[in-house]
């Protein structure tokens, strides 16, 4: 009976490369021989999908044909479990041993899961941490460039050691644990065989060199913490939430005058206040303008806030309650481009609450005339 590789791995047939792979892990995690709970049975039938589905050639040849199909278990090179261990270094059944280094196809980070420690890929460069940080602005200060001083707790060079982690007088040396490469080859003996996996060197933490002796200061790391005030300018026409990215303002990493190393950065989320009459949509200012009765029938000029300045308005008599004036380029500047938004002028009629008794004569003589 044709075997249904996608049921064994739990997956549909248009399942992505990445959703084979973490399916795989999933279930080799589970059922390893090696693990409490494993079955060496089931591991094996785990094995053979995997080494199907996971090769487009092989995959789409079993999905015409079944796994009936040449290369599903058998054929040259195929080792325990359909895996094919042809391209690998090794001896026959009971002496296997196998190299995961390089590019392996993703077997070597599967089998660093499954046996504990990393892949055989080498060391990339050390990065610091990214610092985050939040800062409060008004709607004012959000319509023109502003510059703000924060200070924040972060890892920074060591003053004492100026980021080589040496103590004054020390040379710096090739490590001794790993001869200088920053990595450790280390074997490892399965029911598959034995794995060779290379790791990172934890003695130079695989920069492949190391103080004679460390710095008093920092210990060797070439970084301490401490309080640092950074200047940051905040552009007009930014909007609540958005966040501006500093290079290189970060946490700075691992004995940063080695070289081999590269400081994270400054993430600034912007917060803006609320304001007490004016409301912001997208790059736009709205204001509410209270009128009262006789500025809506005559007509009027008033003077108006803007977000920079005071203008005169004109109220065209007999203006309706809930008309909109608009006023051109009087909003926030557009962050990407040229130009600015507008502020719109919402019109509304003041109902008074008290009136004195000549006022209330003057409106019931109106109310007499149909107004």
């Amino acid at each position: 009976m044709a075997k249904d590789y996608y049921n064994i791995l739990g997956i549909s047939k248009d399942a992505s490369d990445n959703e084979i792979k973490k399916a795989f892990r999933k279930l080799a995690h589970k059922y390893h021989p090696d693990k409490g709970g494993g079955d060496e049975a089931k591991f094996k039938e785990i094995n053979e999908a995997y080494q199907v589905l996971s090769d487009k050639q092989k995959r789409a040849q079993y999905d015409q044909f079944g796994s009936a199909f040449e290369g599903a278990g058998g054929g040259t090179g195929a080792g325990f479990g359909g895996f094919d261990f042809s391209g690998f270094s090794g001896g026959g059944p009971g002496g296997m041993k196998f190299e995961f280094g390089g590019d392996t196809g993703g077997f070597g980070d599967i089998f660093g899961d499954i046996f504990g420690g990393g892949g055989g890929r080498g060391r990339q460069q050390e990065r610091g941490t990214d610092v985050s940080v939040d800062v409060e602005i008004t709607l004012e200060e959000a319509v023109i460039d502003t510059e703000r001083d924060i200070n924040i707790y972060l890892s920074s060079i060591c003053s004492k050691c100026d980021g080589s982690g040496a103590e004054s007088g020390n040379n710096i040396k090739s490590c001794k644990t790993c001869g200088g490469t920053g990595q450790i080859r280390k074997e490892r003996r399965t029911i598959l065989g034995v794995f060779a996996q290379t790791e990172i060197c934890q003695d130079c933490q695989g920069q492949g060199e190391k103080p004679e002796k460390n710095c008093a200061k920092c210990g060797g790391d070439g970084r301490t913490k401490e309080n640092k005030n950074i200047k940051i300018k905040i552009p007009a026409g930014i909007a609540d939430g958005q966040t501006i990215r500093l290079s290189g303002q970060g946490e700075v990493g691992f004995r940063p005058k080695s070289g081999k190393s590269v400081p994270g950065d400054l993430y600034i989320t912007v917060h803006i206040k609320p304001h007490q009459i004016f409301e912001r949509n997208g790059d736009d200012v709205i204001y509410n303008l209270e009128i009262n009765f006789s500025q809506a029938v005559f007509g009027s000029k008033i003077k108006v806030p803007t977000l920079q300045d005071e203008i005169n308005l004109k109220i065209p008599a007999g203006i309706q309650s809930g008309k909109i004036i608009r006023l051109k380029d009087k909003g926030f500047p557009h962050l990407q481009g040229r130009g600015r938004g507008n502020m719109f002028i919402v019109v509304k009629m003041k109902t008074p609450k008290k009136i004195s008794k000549k006022q209330k004569k003057l409106l019931e003589e109106l109310r007499e005339e149909g107004l």
